[in-house]
């Protein structure tokens, strides 16, 4: 398959992309979070066509993307008034929920759940793309199942090129990391996934929020989830992560007591004076969370090499997007996490 690579810039790229969906193809979409992988959400064959190009579990259940906020009405059922008022505060925008699903969406798309996760993104052309091919779209993070997440159209074709239809170049992806998913299909709120829409700002619409096991801590491989995202190990690159945590300096001294040569160091911008000769690499500024999401994702990507012994990883603290940025280093360390501040 020859893949087809069309620029967001360009006037008929919506309706071409579009076209591919209608037809049952898959087309790489760009979001403010990450590139997904798009398809027919209401087409079982096109979305075993996702499950396959990205060696997805057949139960790790798919997010549909909608052009407008009122298409919710199309997909799910008796949905709960926090849905609209969710809606209204940040959509478009890097919020996924969980609803009742109705009849018309199939079960592969949910792994059949009777809830379904729906999101409408900020990232215009993605949107005119959902609008024009008249469904509702399935769109995963575009890597391969367990890989570190695209944020970038180069990303994408690194993973997809000639397995894929179509990939649309949005340029960089703004946040860097998925959508925040709030499940809202019992008593309490709660949050499946944390991601761009954070805790604190979700607490303040909604007054209520449980936070998931699944958020701080790796669940049992036979849990029946909601939501992406939430059982696998994910975005990882190929070698072991361990986080290390602590101060700046008794981090930097564990890491280069059991440093061997092979191994990379991820680190914060403010900290690559402390790693020479260790090969360190920095994805955003301790004091900029906003650049550590974003970089996030490329820099593990950069470490997905088979080359490389161990990686030893510096995680923010606190609140906010650096919650977001704690769990997707975690997943990708599979909660392998030592404090240099208890290390001999």
């Amino acid at each position: 398959m020859q893949t087809l690579y069309l620029s967001a810039d360009d006037p008929g790229c919506a309706e071409t992309a579009a076209a591919i969906i209608r037809r049952g193809g898959l087309v790489a979409l760009p979001t403010e979070t990450v590139y997904g992988l798009g398809a027919n959400g209401l087409n079982e064959a096109a979305v075993a066509g996702i499950f396959e190009a990205k060696g997805r579990p057949q139960d790790n259940p798919l997010i549909l993307h909608i052009a407008a906020p009122e298409e919710m009405n199309t997909i799910c059922q008796n949905i709960p008034s926090s849905a609209y008022t969710l809606a209204k505060a940040f959509w478009p925008g890097p919020l996924t929920m969980v609803l009742p699903v109705n009849g018309l969406v199939p079960k592969r798309t949910t792994a059949g759940l009777d809830t379904v996760a729906v999101r409408c993104p900020d990232c215009a052309i993605t949107r005119d793309i959902i609008r024009l091919s008249g469904v509702p779209i399935a769109a995963p993070s575009a890597n391969l199942s367990g890989k570190p997440s695209t944020t970038t159209a180069e990303h994408v074709r690194h993973d997809h090129d000639g397995k894929i239809d179509a990939i649309v170049d949005g340029g960089p992806c703004r946040v860097g990391v998925e959508s925040t998913i709030v499940d809202l299909t019992e008593d309490r709120p709660r949050l499946l996934r944390p991601g761009g829409i954070t805790p604190e700002q979700l607490v303040e619409v909604l007054g209520d929020l449980v936070i998931d096991k699944a958020v701080t801590a790796q669940i049992d491989k036979d849990a029946v989830v909601r939501a992406p995202g939430m059982k696998y190990r994910h975005y990882a690159p190929q070698e072991p992560v361990v986080i290390v945590a602590g101060s700046r300096e008794k981090a930097a001294a564990y890491i280069r007591r059991h440093y061997a040569p092979g191994d990379r160091v991820l680190c914060f911008q403010e900290e690559l004076p402390l790693y020479d000769g260790c090969n360190p690499l920095a994805y955003g500024a301790e004091e900029d969370v906003n650049s550590l999401s974003a970089g996030l994702f490329a820099a593990l990507r950069e470490l997905d090499d088979p080359s490389i012994g161990q990686v030893y990883a510096r995680c923010p603290t606190g609140g906010g997007v650096a919650y977001a940025v704690q769990n997707r280093l975690k997943k990708a360390a599979a909660f392998h996490i030592v404090n240099a501040e208890e290390e001999a």
